[in-house]
This record gives C-alpha cells, structure tokens and sequence, in this order.
C-alpha cells in the first residue's frame, strides 16, 4: 500500500546477522534537586530484542533515556553498551557514532526539504548542510535512500516536502533518517502519540520489521499499541523497575494496577 511502512524485513537485509551489544544500565541514580528521577535503575536490552516500557509521569523514562543518549550524566551507577562502549565516559555525538539512536516523541523532520533530501542530509552525519545539499551521493548512497524510503514506506512521497506529510508519515521519516546512520539500538519516545488507528497499525508493523537488526526501546502510554509489538514489557515508577514480563503478566500485578493502570 502506498504510504505505508513495508512489512517485510527484506529490504532492510534481514539476511545479515545479528549485531551483539547488550545494553547494560546497573544502579542508576540520578538527582534534580533532592527528587530522585533515577533511584537504582537496574535495567538490560539484549542484542535485537524489542523492549517496551511503560509507567507514569515522572517515573523516569526520559531520565533514563537522557543517561543512554548522554544528554543527562547519574549521581552513580554505570551504563554501558557491550563490553567496551562506556557510555558515561562519552559526549553526545560519540554515543550516536557508537550506534545509538534516538527518536522523540514530537517529529523533528525537515520541513522544507523533501523526503529523499530529509534521509540525504541524515545519511550525512556530521557534515554541515550546506556541503551536504552541494555534494553528490553515491550510487551505494542512494541505493540506501531508497531502502530506507521503502521500509518506512514512503517511496512515492520521495519527492513530498516535510511540511506536507501527515503526521504518522512524518513519524516514520524521522525513523528512516535514524536508519540512515545504521544504529544498533533506537530509542523511541511515545511513537504513536496523535495517530490515527491506520497509522497506529502501520507504526507497529514499521517497528517490529526493524526488531532482530536493530535493538529497539519504545517507551509508549498506548496499552494496545504496546501489546501489539511486546515480547518483554517493563513497568518504571518513581525511578525504579516495579514489574517485568510479558503484557499478560504485568497488567495483571497488583502494583502495576495501583500505580499505573489503575482498576
């Protein structure tokens, strides 16, 4: 269907093997005056495993990612991506060349560029924009463009600018520029916020063709969206790991119930 993500893995090579870094975060704490967002977070992501995570406002999923992503540093603890990937030791741009993405929940496309000049300019990584509009692309480059455009199903909107793309179809432009630096884990924020059921379906479809490749970590509000993609679901509050399993069983512990889904 036009617009829409691919469901099949083929495009996106689903023949290559599978890279091996394991998330380790262990006893994460961290402190904004006197409140503690992060009290002891101990929490892992296996190599290709999709991982989602849930739990109420201020239990410290952004935290979280703000430490896995560099833009936060702990009180203490350690956060490191493989065995030798010390994530704390590392600024921001470096944790993104190690092969960590992240996706917020507000798309952050560029307006008004196209879609095939959006993933060019991703594709590009640290060069300015200006170089990157006047140089020209590989055929290996562009041969990734389109993979790209075809898994996050936007191949016939290659030529749409950013400003006129429905809001779903913006969400999957900004995974597809986060696919354009090939990470190994992405970080994806409240992906469905504001879909329509179609997008919702779609996103879900996008999301679980990436797992295996690429580790992923959604952290969603959407209960139903969120059993659609989960093997592993893990419940956060007041900065630490209430609950973990599959939906089934942390819908129904009681301490999910009372601080979160609430019966």
């Amino acid at each position: 269907m036009s617009g829409t993500p691919a469901v099949s893995g083929a495009a996106h090579g689903s023949h290559k093997p599978i890279r091996n870094k394991r998330l380790y975060l262990e006893d994460l704490t961290v402190s904004f005056d006197g409140f503690k967002a992060l009290n002891n977070l101990t929490l892992y992501v296996d190599p290709g495993e999709m991982l989602c995570i849930i739990g109420p406002n201020g239990a410290g999923k952004t935290t979280m990612m703000d430490v896995i992503t560099g833009k936060t540093k702990p009180d203490s603890g350690s956060a490191w991506f493989g065995d030798g990937v010390n994530l704390l030791e590392m600024s921001e741009p470096e944790i993104v060349a190690a092969g960590i993405g992240r996706k917020f929940q507000k798309p952050t496309v560029f307006e008004q560029l196209t879609v095939f000049e959006n993933l060019e300019l991703a594709l590009a990584g640290t060069r300015s924009f200006l170089k990157t509009m006047r140089a020209r692309i590989s055929p290996k480059q562009n041969e990734r463009i389109f993979d790209v455009l075809e898994i996050i199903g936007l191949t016939d909107q290659r030529d749409s600018y950013g400003r006129i793309l429905a809001h779903g179809q913006k969400q999957w432009l900004e995974i597809g520029m986060l696919l354009m630096q090939n990470p190994e884990l992405l970080l994806v924020d409240e992906p469905v916020a504001g879909m329509t059921p179609h997008e919702i379906e779609r996103t879900a479809q996008l999301l679980t063709s990436l797992a295996g490749e690429h580790s992923i970590v959604v952290v969603e509000h959407d209960m139903s969206f969120v059993r659609s993609i989960a093997r592993r679901v893990t419940v956060l509050h007041e900065g630490q790991v209430i609950a973990e399993g599959d939906m089934d069983k942390v819908q129904n512990d009681p301490r999910v119930i009372e601080v979160y889904l609430g019966v």
